[in-house]
């Protein structure tokens, strides 16, 4: 635009000139008529450039105003980035000044100490020796005393020298009684020492304490696994498609996906996990968090994931497995050491009219129970909680669908969290494991399985 303008002036003036020229060459017959137009073209080529020159400069205005307003925004969106790095680098400084002042303050509690301890060690030396001073003048009353009653004293002298015994034997016992309670200062002085000590260590390995809390090192190793006792198979008795037991005694023999067809049902893929010499059908798989498990009730209702990696099989799915006849839900845990646990129950899920509830009892594990027994609980997610009784929703708070009850933090589909988190809330919605009357585990993995407890059921 601006190259447009500059050609326009200089053009301009050539025009003009070039038009004075041609009048002054051509014939005097009428020069008041030819001066007339001239100045009329000079008048429309001027109003012509000038009018080029105005849309240019209203282009050139406009393409001005634009870039200006995403300049604007982009020290806005600046601005506001360097608002959030400001908070989040003032909350990290608060939180080191915060261990800091904690571990100067222990410091000079253990220096307090240390010369408290000092000081009592010289105390109990000093009353060591006035003991044994004491003994030596005990014992040589007793001299004298002996020596007394037998050149036979006077009823007085034998008085006072009752008196003065009795004297030196309450002296004696208040010492021993003073030496007992500096005994028992001096080891409460050690053990808040060793207190002390402890809390150093855990500050300095925050991370492999919150490891070592919740793990499964307390519990009892799981034991060797008996396998699952299963009906022998017979030609032609089990039904190919109707889950992954009746597959593995149709043939198939090696854990993977399969497609399977449930009586009434459409046909859908599953994994399929060989043990025990059966085969489990997975309805839930959690390995390393690389699937969001904050899914709506639709997704939960439908499955989602990958059925090689981590996934949720879909409550429509599961429930159309089970209503072929009794099922085992078996939950194998590990944790951040590499321990594993598992726990099954035997179970009944009802279908989509009952909100999904589900029905437990515990038969066996290697981990205490931290689910409701006899109790029906309806599945519930942020978008949908069925469970209206309670103040606040379970989902939203915990995040992940699952069967809550009361708002336990056991949910095997809430938010994986490792170890290394610093963020309170956000371990109190991670994938825990947590009994009833007892402490959280905090989990690396979970997987959920389904076994039917008679094949006969396949008929």
């Amino acid at each position: 635009n601006m190259k447009i303008i500059l050609i326009l002036l200089f053009v301009a003036p050539l025009a003009l000139s070039a038009d004075k020229d041609y009048s002054s060459v051509d014939s005097a017959g009428s020069p008041e008529t030819k001066s007339r137009f001239a100045m009329l073209d000079d008048v429309r080529i001027l109003a012509n450039g000038l009018l080029q020159l105005g849309h240019g400069l209203k282009d050139f205005v406009h393409k001005t105003k634009g870039q200006m307003n995403d300049i604007f925004q982009k020290l806005y969106i600046f601005d506001r980035s360097f608002y959030e790095l400001s908070l989040q680098t003032s909350e990290i400084k608060e939180e080191e000044e915060q261990l800091r002042q904690t571990t100067a303050r222990l410091q000079i509690n253990n220096e307090e100490i240390k010369n408290l301890s000092q000081e009592m060690n010289l105390k109990i030396e000093d009353l060591i020796q006035n003991k044994i001073q004491l003994q030596e003048k005990v014992w040589g009353l007793e001299d004298k005393v002996t020596k007394l009653a037998i050149i036979q004293p006077l009823m007085q002298e034998t008085k006072e020298i009752s008196s003065l015994k009795a004297f030196v034997e309450q002296q004696d016992n208040d010492i021993k009684q003073l030496l007992k309670i500096v005994e028992d200062q001096h080891v409460q002085l050690d053990r808040q020492h060793n207190q002390i000590m402890e809390l150093e260590d855990k500050l300095n390995h925050i991370e492999f304490q919150e490891l070592t809390e919740n793990s499964f090192t307390e519990e009892q190793p799981e034991p060797e696994t008996i396998p699952f006792p299963v009906l022998k198979a017979t030609a032609g008795r089990y039904k190919s498609d109707g889950d992954c037991t009746a597959l593995y005694h149709s043939g198939e023999r090696f854990s993977g996906v399969y497609t399977i067809k449930p009586n009434g049902s459409e046909a859908f893929d599953v994994y399929c996990e060989t043990k025990f010499g059966t085969s489990w059908t997975v309805i839930q798989k959690r390995v390393d968090g690389s699937l969001d498990f904050n899914q709506t009730w639709d997704a939960y209702t439908k499955g989602f994931g990958d059925l090689n990696e981590e996934f949720w099989l879909g409550l429509n799915k599961t429930y159309s497995i089970t209503k072929q006849g009794d099922y085992i839900l078996r939950i194998e845990l590990q944790d951040w050491k590499e321990n594993k646990r598992h726990i099954e129950y035997l179970f009944s899920l009802g279908g989509p009219d009952t909100n999904y509830t589900i029905q437990l009892s515990r038969i066996s594990g290697t981990i205490p129970n931290a689910l409701p027994e006899q109790t029906e609980l309806q599945f519930s997610t942020a978008d949908r909680d069925v469970d209206a009784k309670h103040d606040s929703s379970c989902p939203e708070n915990f995040l992940g669908g699952w069967w809550h009850s009361e708002c336990e933090e056991t949910n095997l589909n809430g938010k994986y969290v490792t170890p290394r988190s610093r963020a309170r809330l956000d371990r109190r919605k991670g994938l825990y494991w947590k009994p009833k009357k007892g402490r959280y585990y905090l989990l690396k993995s979970t997987k959920i399985m389904i076994h039917p407890t008679d094949l006969k059921s396949f008929d």
